[in-house]
């Protein structure tokens, strides 16, 4: 919730994260690539509506950011 890019994806304005989590659904893996590339936790969230595509989120520098 503190990307902005989730804050208006999902059109959150003060919703707590406890609200936030009834209107997504949410998987972290502990992700390592096949070939040399991204190595870490990897995040998909998904809307509450069948409808767009998963926001996937990784770490940079110990940050969460859109892959």
């Amino acid at each position: 919730m503190a990307l902005p890019v989730i804050r208006e994806s999902c059109g959150l304005d003060d919703e707590t994260p406890e609200e936030f989590a009834d209107m997504v659904c949410g998987v972290k893996f502990d992700f390592v690539s096949g070939s040399p590339g991204y190595v870490g936790d990897l995040y998909i969230l998904y809307g509450d509506a069948l409808s767009g595509e998963p926001m996937v989120l990784i770490r940079e520098d110990g940050r969460l950011a859109v892959a």
